[in-house]
């Protein structure tokens, strides 16, 4: 039994007619009564009731016109998804991005996303550095943003965005301009910072700031997070240095002095991956 002959069985059953229905689905009279009664022998049984006048379903034929529709229209579904899955218009990507960026760039990215491909699915995660790359490999993520130059072997890597890292303090903080910064200003001063990770080009963009005002920061305090970071500064715990794209995260009681020193943000992909979601994104960004 294949697919066809359903059709053709649902098409006699609605219009009850053999010319009608041949017309319809585009074969002729006979080929159409050839194509019925060869299901009805595949079946054993008997579909439709036939005479001069009059053509109409058996009981059995019945329950199969309603059983059959209902499948055909679930198949016809499955087709469907599966076609847009293989246009990039369906399925699941998983996005890692850093937290400065969740209030500026991302809403801009996942807007064009979600408005262009509606029924994707989108996982966005934060990894820690010393993961990323291995993540990305291993399939757990497939897009990595990051702040960091990519020098790995079969990950392609385009420069996204660039940001000013920006010095936050308190907003009662006696330092306002960049004009108030100097060497003697800035070593009295305890410093909270991102986690130092080794080979980061971004903690780099930060030791270079140091050695421009030459000095050694007091670091008391290390975190992940830019989130924390903001509100230990808040809590007058002490000042940090941050992308300023965290400006648009809107967090009151601390103020944003920008500093000239550029940190670019990175998309980082796997080479070989031809999931047509992930080219798809890609070429919506680029």
């Amino acid at each position: 039994m294949d697919l066809q002959k359903i059709k053709y069985f649902l098409a006699l059953s609605e219009q009850l007619h053999y010319w009608k229905t041949a017309e319809k689905v585009s074969i002729t009279q006979s080929a159409l009564s050839r194509q019925i009664q060869a299901l009805e022998n595949e079946l054993g049984l008997q579909l439709f009731e036939r005479n001069k006048r009059n053509v109409k379903l058996t009981p059995a034929g019945n329950f199969l016109k309603e059983k059959w529709t209902l499948e055909l229209s679930e198949l016809e579904y499955i087709h469907q998804f599966a076609k847009q899955i293989h246009l990039g218009e369906r399925g699941t990507i998983t996005i890692a991005h850093p937290d400065s960026i969740s209030a500026s760039i991302m809403p801009e990215i996942l807007e064009k996303i979600t408005r262009l491909f509606p029924q994707l699915q989108i996982k966005l995660v934060q990894v820690l550095y010393e993961n990323q790359l291995e993540f990305l490999k291993n399939y757990k993520i497939d897009l990595a943003i990051t702040r960091d130059i990519n020098s790995s072997a079969g990950i392609k890597s385009k420069k996204l965005y660039s940001d000013n890292l920006a010095l936050v303090v308190p907003i009662d903080h006696p330092f306002n301009i960049l004009e108030d910064l100097s060497a003697e200003s800035l070593k009295q001063q305890k410093f909270i910072l991102p986690t130092k990770d080794e080979g980061s080009s971004y903690s780099e963009i930060i030791q270079a700031l140091f050695k421009h005002y030459d000095f050694v920061p007091d670091v008391f305090l290390h975190s992940e997070f830019g989130s924390t970071i903001i509100a230990l500064v808040r809590q007058g715990l002490g000042i940090a240095i941050l992308p300023d794209s965290y400006l648009h995260h809107q967090s009151p009681g601390i103020r944003f002095i920008p500093l000239p020193f550029k940190t670019d943000i990175y998309i980082n992909w796997r080479a070989d991956d031809h999931n047509p979601v992930l080219s798809n994104i890609l070429n919506l960004i680029f």
